[in-house]
């Protein structure tokens, strides 16, 4: 169950398929970014791909001696690029995949415009999703809902995103979704719809225990995605933003030119691939020691190269010291970049707090704890904000709640209106009545964290004592609790025996702490697979524009038509 491994392999199958010879290969804007993560350009460029070209671009030039690789979404309009491609081709034979089912009536017009019989292959790789990690994908989609019900296009694309990837992992899942949402429901029939209507497709080898894909909403969980983290992964993206594994750090003080923007990627970049999912004390120790080994490499400038044989040993060793000089400047830059960001905002301060809010029951204390850093004049406007957020969503019904002082407490620091109607937005998104679970149950902290972070240096136990709701939720499906009354399953039949191979997805968008969990997960439960995907991934910034997307579309209480596209 490797969703990273999946997309490669398509597009390995894809270049090999063409034979050798150059190529070029088109994409559309989405596909573009799926191939993008998986593979580097120059691990393409080794398999004789030396062009990469947009369909919809206008000014491509002739190039026949070059084969073409289209690999497409199978929307209307790629249709119509291909089919006007194929009238006049530019290249001299033609393989397309498509990145999910096709309609027959599409083949249909491809093969009429084909009059130059340029095409040798049309097939269907189900790569239809962005594979961020090997157990975690997204679907890039912000805004996927109108107030509580699907935005039509939404639901569509969500619906191919999950069945491709359920098709790509070869299984055919008995679906459970959360009751107390209405979109899980839908998005649960809506994938049913198409596993029985292409139900060749899913005919796989049937095992013992059969998949189980698992729908949730966010908003069962607004906690989690506002939260400041400490892991790398989920660090670089709340303060620096990733973007299909992009960082863009062009506003970073005295920033050179070529680190302007920088590519994160556990597939090609060793040091990034081991610190992933650890916090931002180690991450400091291991930064050091990778600094350490590279000036132990380092070619000596008084290095003699007096024989041919010293020459050709500095020669073969070059790119390997070029390769690592890229990592160390990248990520001396990044955590550089963190750990400016951390005392600037004061986030050790902020977090402590946050963690407070979301993981003890002492009101008195919680309150007065939000009050003091209000009054800190270094404390960021966004900070501040999710900070009375996190006190709105825990102790929305206390008896003693301080909201409108704090909200006050906002105006008086000059919090624009925009952020401060926000707070509002996220209660009527997560708050106790929409919630389907006990999204905080007090534990205690200490027992948890001594159980969970044995050993964190720099990095206090205090500041990831958080366990996301999914967390939870997991817990109890693989131990065979999590009940049917909160959980149904879609259909009559049900799971007697404890599941083995899980896809969770989240519509609303998941978070990368969700992501760490899940990897914690099955590190820690031999015999049992899960892969976590979601509509996004958020950070606070994004999760809290899906947020007032939302609630902009809540007075339009127009039910989606939720009819799934590209039919066959």
């Amino acid at each position: 169950m490797n969703v990273t491994l999946a997309v490669k392999q398509y597009v390995s199958k894809m270049i090999e398929n063409s034979g050798p010879g150059m190529k070029v290969l088109l994409m559309d804007r989405e596909t573009t970014s799926i191939v993008s993560v998986v593979y580097t350009q120059s691990e393409i460029l080794q398999k004789e791909v030396y062009l990469f070209e947009r369909i919809d671009s206008q000014n491509r030039d002739n190039m026949k001696h070059l084969k073409a690789i289209c690999f497409l979404r199978p929307t209307k309009e790629n249709v119509e690029h291909l089919i006007q491609e194929l009238r006049r081709p530019k290249y001299s034979v033609y393989f397309i995949y498509f990145s999910n089912v096709i309609s027959k009536s599409e083949i249909k017009a491809l093969a009429e415009a084909d009059e130059q019989e340029v095409v040798a292959e049309v097939q269907e790789f189900y790569g239809d999703f962005i594979a961020v990690n090997p157990h975690l994908f997204s679907l890039n989609l912000q805004g996927v809902a109108r107030g509580r019900s699907w935005e039509p296009s939404m639901l569509s694309r969500c619906t191919q995103g999950l069945t491709s990837v359920l098709l790509a992992l070869k299984k055919c899942p008995m679906i459970r979704y959360q009751l107390s949402s209405d979109m899980s429901k839908r998005l649960a029939e809506s994938v049913k719809q198409i596993i029985t209507k292409e139900y060749e497709l899913f005919d796989f080898r049937k095992t013992e225990v059969p998949p189980l894909l698992l729908i949730l909403d966010r908003s069962d969980d607004a906690i989690t995605p506002l939260l400041n983290q400490w892991t790398y992964q989920a660090m670089v993206h709340e303060l620096l933003g990733l973007n299909n594994n992009r960082i863009d750090l062009s506003r970073v003080p005295g920033i050179s030119k070529d680190l302007k923007e920088v590519v994160l990627s556990a597939e090609n970049d060793e040091f990034y691939a081991n610190n992933l999912y650890l916090n931002f004390g180690e991450i400091g120790t291991n930064i050091k020691n990778l600094m350490e080994d590279f000036q132990k490499k380092k070619p000596k400038e008084q290095q003699k190269l007096e024989s041919i044989t010293d020459m050709k040993a500095f020669v073969d060793n070059y790119p390997q010291f070029k390769k690592m000089s890229g990592t160390v400047s990248k990520h001396v830059t990044v955590v550089g970049e963190l750990s400016r960001l951390v005392s600037e905002r004061q986030l050790m301060e902020v977090s402590e707090v946050e963690q407070e809010l979301s993981c003890q029951n002492d009101h008195s204390n919680a309150q007065q704890s939000v009050r003091r850093l209000l009054q800190n004049p270094r404390l960021s406007e966004l900070d501040a904000v999710r900070l009375v957020m996190l006190y709105a969503l825990r102790y929305e019904r206390h008896s003693s709640s301080v909201l409108p002082a704090l909200m006050d407490e906002l105006s008086r620091r000059g919090v624009s209106e925009r952020h401060r109607r926000m707070v509002k937005s996220v209660v009527e998104y997560g708050g106790k009545r929409v919630r389907g679970s006990d999204l905080v149950t007090p534990t205690d902290a200490v027992a948890i964290t001594k159980q969970f972070f044995k050993g964190l240096k720099g990095v206090e136990n205090v500041y990831t004592q958080h366990q996301p709701l999914i967390h939870d939720t997991l817990d109890q499906l693989i131990k065979g609790r999590l009940k049917d009354s909160q959980f149904p399953y879609l259909g009559a039949s049900s799971l007697r025996d404890r599941p083995q191979d899980i896809m969770v997805f989240l519509i609303g968008g998941a978070t990368y702490e969700e992501a760490l969990t899940v990897y914690n997960l099955n590190r820690s439960t031999p015999g049992v697979r899960i892969v976590l995907g979601g509509s996004s991934i958020h950070n606070t910034k994004s999760f809290l524009e899906e947020v007032m997307s939302t609630a902009s579309h809540s007075a339009d209480r127009a039910q989606g038509s939720g009819r799934p596209g590209n039919r066959r």
